[in-house]
């Protein structure tokens, strides 16, 4: 066995596999593209979902990868396993629809075994299949040599998620030695048992059943590869170190750790722990950071906001006490910069982010002590020895504690936690997420009649909107036919197109086909799994029949329309950058005849000042008549040149960019204006937040800009009207009549307090002694909170020593107030305690401080009986 970095194992898988003719697949980002079904990538298989169902056609249908993934369902064991990660790397060899058992099976084999790559002893490898896959198990036999008693069957070997491919496995095992596992007597000392002697190196899916939606299997029309390594445990195997965070991956993330901790790494389990917690849970929020996901308390942010507070509270336990995991992000981007630049690429702002997340962390950690503190007080005085499942949950979920961490607090003062009321908080949160999480299917059942149409189709609609084109293909109902008549919804694709297929954010084009007799109207054009542009549409009159020839026309306004758009959503782009910064990247964008829409990430709010900034320099660009060029480059030519790429989008070696002067240079296939000034103008509509760290500006260009201006203009002029003034004074008299309101309601609360204090002096001749203690109570009708306040502050000055309760009813809810004198506060009334015994008897609550407490109530006919039981209260205390 050779020893190698991980970056060398890396470079070996995707250079042995390039070299049995697969393309290489850049690593896709960590956010899902077009993929509701994924919180995040995470798999090497994920981001080739389309190529399996056949929804595309890849090029070579032989693909390998390194993808960055991330998995959080075992969060909480990261750290106590030896190879449980958030992060992780997965290596892969994919086969659509060409090889299959044989050819992965024997190269696998020879990967892992020949002197050239990986250089395994073969003694050491055994291997597990599906009970029922006996040309698995022969390929193992009787091609590769391995021993019976080394190829073991186990009913788990089955890939399936449900609905569409699916079928057996294969996993390949490491025997690391006895030193890992000796003990004959381990029932679970075996290939595929739960043991740390046998590794898991390798797993090979052979998908050639379809699980149809009725719960049957049919054979794929195209038998599929899908396999998996992962680049960690593959290291520790091949640098025989005991766990993942041992490998050169991690190490030296660890070492620049212990250099900010007093220390030292391999001292003892719990430190330990703390060290794999930074190592794991750092890699994973500096690369989804770098990938466009930003802290929030939803979605991916929350993840992520998850993984570096269970970071700091680890590092608690190895003395740091202070930020520190944003000064780890230069490591991680050194060790991963031969096949992931990104974090290094953008390591100032990753930092950024992280130290402001970290700051706010520590400070939420006080406040999250002191509710502690409280809820602790609380369970005494209530002289219970438990703290709620409630309030654990309420400590975890909003201010990041851990169970552990309430659970200690709770212990040193004699208390325990209530765990099955925290856990049925927990399921019900789950529950919420699974019912917010988007029913969309993983992976679609395969289909073969696209993907078997190979016919050639050109795209001309750059330069011509109008063409003579025939057809080529005709399907209805989603089969191929030779004719179709009036009233048919039908898929076409033609010779020539001059209609865009909707990609890159650009909606389709729209128009018709016609002939003497023959009118279609076109609604819709998709990309089919080859790559040809595939229209949707209508015969509304007479007959389409294959190989006719009709003139396309793209519907020209609709046309102009979008391109205006189009280009405008680059400036845009460009603008963004230039304003807010350079780590603004495209999440997301459609461009329509209406409007563009343009989602972008960014920590932070953005300004008026900035807006209007932003619309100004797209303006200006527009003024300016600047020639719109498109070209074509070889790909690493394009991005030497510095051409930003589409979010989400997948690039061949020539590429086309689209450049707008020397202010805007983007990859793009889509359509564009030849001059900014065919924009005309540029307009604003909305800007907001829509996620964690992801905004949303929409915005219109020509007419629709020209009629959004119209409009404003127009409800300015409405206003104007209203307000008696010119429409430039507006500003002025809105300042002149907020003044007057402002003056209108000093008086107001003048008069109040005033009719306050003359009722409060009615109220004196109420006053009862119960026991030795003045209690005044009354039923004022009509008077909101704040004068109800006033009327008790009122009442505690002239009768001196006092437990005042008053309650109204205004606009149809209880309104109640309690106030104690502090004399009587020493001697055991609590104003918050009073209020929330009268409040909850109309069908309310509240509390306060002991001197002064307010409260609601839903039942105003119950108002009346709450505040007779306030003598009763009295009399028990």
């Amino acid at each position: 066995m050779k020893m190698l970095t991980g970056a060398q194992i890396r470079s070996k898988f995707l250079e042995f596999f390039q070299e049995k003719g697969h393309s290489i697949e850049p690593s896709a980002s960590l956010v899902p593209h077009e993929d509701p079904t994924l919180l995040w990538i995470n798999s090497g298989v994920a981001t080739l979902k389309k190529y399996f169902d056949g929804r595309v056609i890849p090029e070579n249908p032989r693909i390998t990868n390194a993808q960055k993934s991330i998995r959080t369902n075992d969060i909480e064991n990261v750290g106590k396993t030896a190879r449980h990660q958030t992060f992780f790397e997965m290596l892969g060899n994919f086969s659509i629809g060409d090889y299959f058992k044989v050819e992965a099976i024997e190269w696998a084999w020879e990967f892992l075994t020949d002197e050239k790559w990986i250089a395994f002893d073969k003694e050491k490898l055994s291997v597990t299949i599906h009970p029922e896959d006996e040309e698995a198990y022969q390929i193992w036999k009787d091609k590769i040599g391995i021993p019976e008693n080394r190829i073991i069957r186990l009913e788990g070997n089955f890939w399936d998620i449900g609905e569409g491919p699916s079928g057996p496995n294969t996993e390949i095992f490491y025997d690391r030695g006895p030193e890992y596992g000796n003990d004959e007597n381990d029932p679970e000392l075996y290939p595929g048992g739960e043991n740390d002697r046998y590794l898991e190196v390798w797993n090979l899916v052979f998908s050639e059943f379809n699980h149809n939606p009725d719960g049957t299997y049919t054979p794929l029309p195209k038998k599929n590869i899908d396999t998996g390594m992962g680049l960690e445990r593959m290291a520790s195997v091949v640098q025989n170190v005991p766990t993942n965070f041992d490998t050169d991956l991690f190490m030296p993330i660890i070492q620049a750790t212990e250099q900010i901790a007093d220390v030292k790494y391999g001292q003892g389990k719990q430190s330990d722990e703390a060290f794999k917690v930074i190592a794991d849970h750092i890699r994973t929020v500096a690369f989804a950071i770098g990938d466009g996901a930003l802290p929030s308390n939803e979605g991916r942010g929350y993840v992520i906001r998850r993984l570096l507070r269970r970071a700091v509270r680890y590092a608690k336990t190895i003395h740091i006490n202070r930020p520190f995991m944003f000064e780890l992000v230069p490591t991680v981007g050194e060790i991963m910069v031969d096949y992931y630049p990104e974090v290094k690429e953008k390591e100032a702002f990753i930092q950024k982010v992280m130290k402001s997340e970290e700051e706010r962390f520590h400070e939420t950690l006080h406040e999250g002590l002191a509710i502690l503190e409280a809820v602790i007080e609380k369970a005494k005085a209530e002289s219970s020895d438990v703290i709620s499942g409630k309030d654990v949950f309420r400590l975890y979920d909003t201010y990041g504690f851990p169970v552990e961490l309430t659970e200690e607090y709770a212990e040193e003062k004699g208390l325990k936690l209530d765990h099955s009321g925290f856990e049925k908080e927990m399921d019900s949160q789950r529950d919420r997420a699974r019912k917010a999480r988007q029913e969309v299917d993983s992976m679609q059942v395969q289909s073969g009649e696209l993907g078997n149409i190979k016919a050639e189709s050109e795209f001309v609609g750059y330069d011509a909107w109008t063409t003579n084109s025939k057809v080529i293909v005709l399907l209805k109902d989603g089969e191929l036919v030779e004719e179709a008549q009036a009233g048919d919804e039908i898929q076409f694709i033609l010779d020539k197109t001059p209609f865009y297929a909707e990609s890159g954010g650009q909606i389709a084009d729209k128009g018709t086909l016609k002939a003497d007799a023959t009118f279609i109207e076109v609604k819709d054009v998709q990309k089919a799994p080859n790559g040809q542009n595939l229209h949707s549409g209508v015969i509304k009159e007479g007959v389409l029949t294959l190989n006719s020839t009709l003139s396309a026309n793209v519907d020209e306004a609709n046309r102009s329309k979008i391109i205006k758009n189009h280009t405008a959503t680059h400036l845009l782009h460009q603008a963004l950058k230039d304003v807010l910064g350079t780590h603004v990247n495209q999440a997301g964008s459609l461009v329509q005849s209406e409007r563009l829409r343009f989602d972008f990430s960014h920590f932070g709010q953005i300004t008026a000042e900035e807006l209007d900034q932003i619309e100004r320099i797209v303006n200006e660009k527009i003024w300016a008549s600047i020639a719109v060029q498109t070209d074509y480059k070889n790909i690493d030519e394009a991005k030497a040149m510095g051409a930003m790429a589409l979010f989400g989008e997948k690039y061949g070696k020539i590429v086309r960019v689209v450049q707008v002067g020397d202010f805007s240079l983007e990859l793009c296939g889509g359509c564009h204006v030849d001059n900014t000034s065919a924009i005309g103008l540029f307009k604003i509509v909305s800007e907001a937040g829509i996620g964690a760290g992801t905004r949303r500006i929409e915005a219109v260009t020509g007419q629709a800009a020209y009629q959004q201006l119209t409009d404003q203009i127009g409800l300015l002029k409405e206003a104007s009207a209203k307000l008696k003034t010119n429409p430039k004074d507006i500003a002025g008299r809105i300042e002149g009549l907020l003044a007057e309101v402002k003056q209108l309601q000093r008086e107001n609360e003048s008069l109040a307090a005033k009719i306050s204090n003359i009722e409060a002096g009615n109220l004196v001749d109420n006053v009862k002694e119960i026991n030795g203690v003045k209690v005044l109570v009354a039923n004022i009708q009509g008077i909101e909170m704040n004068n109800l306040r006033t009327m008790a502050d009122d009442l505690k000055q002239k009768v001196g020593s006092v437990v005042v309760v008053l309650g109204s009813v205004n606009e149809g809810k209880v309104n109640l107030i309690a106030a104690v004198t502090k004399d009587l506060i020493e001697k055991g009334f609590h104003a918050g305690k009073i209020i929330k015994e009268v409040a909850t008897r109309c069908g309310g609550g509240g509390g306060g401080r002991p001197d002064m407490a307010q409260a609601g109530g839903k039942d105003p006919s119950k108002l009346q009986d709450a505040l007779q039981f306030v003598e009763e209260w009295v009399k028990s205390v």
